[in-house]
């Protein structure tokens, strides 16, 4: 093998490891953003879910008085 040759490869094989480090870098940074959505996603589930637990809970409270006024009358 020239020396050329063998400079040529390690040349590219320098912007191949070099494009895969940007590559992991970007990679990381959309893993940490993804992960961080999830959280606050996660979060809001369970806010809507207490919500619409208080919800239901003042709809029975109405059906409840209702039929009891119904019965009243």
């Amino acid at each position: 093998m020239e020396p050329a040759d063998a400079i040529a490869q390690l040349q590219a094989f320098a912007a191949r490891v070099e494009a895969l480090l940007e590559r992991n870098q970007r990679l990381a940074e959309e893993n940490r953003s993804l992960r961080h959505q999830q959280e606050q996603l996660v979060a809001e589930r369970s806010q809507l879910l207490a919500k619409n637990e208080q919800a239901r809970s003042r709809v029975e409270a109405m059906i409840t008085r209702l039929k009891s006024l119904e019965q009243h009358t």
